[in-house]
């Protein structure tokens, strides 16, 4: 493996630290593998010649150089697995308000599917209802949500009427498509 050498400008006065040399040594080499910041500094022949014998791997074992790849590969910064799913899934849920149920989350798995958004799944939302529920459902919560913004329990409140026409809306759209099921 040949290490790239460098001239140095500063380094005029310089020899060489060949033995026997009087060049100037405007090129450094680094001494160790150990000490990468620790320079020779050799003229232009001398340079080449020891990057030629420079093995920057001599004398480590297969697992020593696949170690010292990995961590060069990050900066020989330390690095941590991955949560994993889970711990991400859980850190979406955190972050994200899925009102209109794009993400499809269920029984511990994320996915990106998203669903089709329809009148019926609007209006479930609306009374905070899932899929899968009854009609004898949907009528119990509906009664309840009425009773609790019925505009004279809440002496003429404009947003509970509001919320009220919002709920007869959700209810009348679930009635027709219960209807519907029934008729097909």
């Amino acid at each position: 493996m040949a290490f790239y050498y460098q001239a140095q400008a500063d380094s005029a006065d310089r020899l060489c630290d060949h033995a026997g040399c009087d060049g100037e040594g405007l090129y450094r080499a680094p001494k160790s593998r150990g000490n990468l910041r620790d320079y020779h500094w050799f003229c232009l022949d001398h340079v080449r010649s020891y990057n030629r014998s420079w093995n920057y791997c001599e004398g480590m074992s297969e697992n020593e150089i696949e170690h010292e790849i990995r961590s060069s590969t990050t900066w020989e910064r330390p690095t941590w697995k991955p949560s994993g799913p889970a711990g991400y899934e859980e850190r979406i849920r955190q972050t994200i308000h899925d009102s209109a149920g794009f993400y499809g989350f269920g029984a511990g798995e994320f996915t990106t599917r998203a669903r089709k958004v329809t009148p019926e799944s609007r209006a479930l939302e609306t009374l905070g209802l899932e899929d899968g529920v009854t009609f004898a459902d949907i009528k119990a919560k509906y009664r309840s949500l009425v009773k609790q913004h019925h505009p004279d329990i809440n002496r003429g409140n404009a947003e509970a009427e509001e919320r009220l026409k919002t709920i007869n809306h959700a209810f009348n759209t679930l009635k027709r498509a219960h209807k519907a099921d029934k008729v097909a």
